[in-house]
């Protein structure tokens, strides 16, 4: 999907992912893989979005109601999902279905957000309209029903067992309202003071604490652009590629990574796919894989 930005290519996201070989990077961990393909878009009736302050809200809803439906089902019979987008709107989807899937066994899911941005906005507070820039917000409550209560439990987390990893790029209402809602926000600033080791650390105390596990959304612009160009709103001065390992690798190692999400890999901006390349890898470092 990539109906949520103001870039067309991240569509080509998946398929990026699949050619850099996630199937056999993951089977070589050991792990069983299924590849269920892809979720269905329904393309916009009008070239122009109805609502110009949440862009074409209607098919992007009724995408992450499907893809809701698939990831419950799926952890229902036991499976652990990997979702790779498309653009982060995708997650309100994601999120709500590993939600309901635990609020069915009244238990409440943690949320790790590793982005660039703080997808903190709501069609009130939007600069753009793009979704992609309101979906952590959905999770927690804020926006439109379309995307707040499309899952079994509102909110779909509690703030309190939330945190954004990476941030460094914010508009001026956004920032308001994640210091009025609480979420727990690590910027590069303060990575650069304390580490990267020390605040992943935290994030995922954040997240684990009376929880049943969390889910990472990992929005790849997160990463510096020298280690992923291939997306859609590259903000300088991001996490590096050791980095972003510790992260993964963390909360591999914390036991309680339930869900994996990957987004924003746009082939049409990158180089020679290293962007979908170096996701894989992530994901190897999520999925269990250890240097020695």
């Amino acid at each position: 999907m990539d109906l949520g930005g103001g870039r067309r290519g991240v569509d080509m996201g998946p398929s990026a992912f699949r050619i850099a070989g996630i199937e056999g990077a993951v089977r070589g961990l050991g792990h069983t893989f299924r590849d269920l393909g892809n979720v269905r878009v329904d393309e916009p009736d009008l070239e122009q979005p109805v609502d110009p302050t949440a862009r074409f809200l209607r098919e992007i809803s009724e995408c992450c109601v499907r893809l809701h439906d698939r990831v419950r089902a799926l952890m229902d019979e036991g499976w652990m999902p990997l979702v790779v987008g498309g653009d982060h709107s995708i997650a309100v989807g994601t999120v709500g279905g590993i939600s309901s899937h635990f609020h069915a066994k009244d238990e409440k899911i943690g949320l790790i957000w590793f982005d660039a941005h703080g997808d903190m906005n709501t069609p009130e507070t939007t600069e753009s309209g793009n979704i992609h820039g309101m979906p952590l917000a959905a999770c927690l409550g804020r926006g439109p029903d379309a995307l707040t209560r499309l899952g079994a439990r509102f909110p779909l987390l509690d703030v309190q067992n939330a945190a954004i990893i990476g941030v460094r790029s914010l508009d001026d209402q956004e920032r308001a309202l994640i210091r009025e809602v609480g979420v727990r926000c690590y910027t590069m600033k303060e990575i650069d003071e304390r580490g990267i080791h020390a605040v992943t650390r935290e994030a995922i105390q954040i997240a684990s604490n009376g929880t049943a596990g969390f889910h990472m959304s990992f929005d790849v612009d997160g990463c510096d652009p020298e280690v992923a160009p291939g997306v859609g709103t590259p903000v300088p001065g991001g996490i590096n590629y050791r980095e972003a390992h510790t992260v993964l690798e963390m909360a591999a190692e914390s036991g309680k990574l339930i869900g994996l999400e990957m987004t924003e890999i746009n082939p049409i901006l990158d180089d020679r796919n290293r962007t979908a390349r170096v996701a894989v890898e992530f994901c190897e470092s999520a999925l269990g894989r250890r240097i020695l």
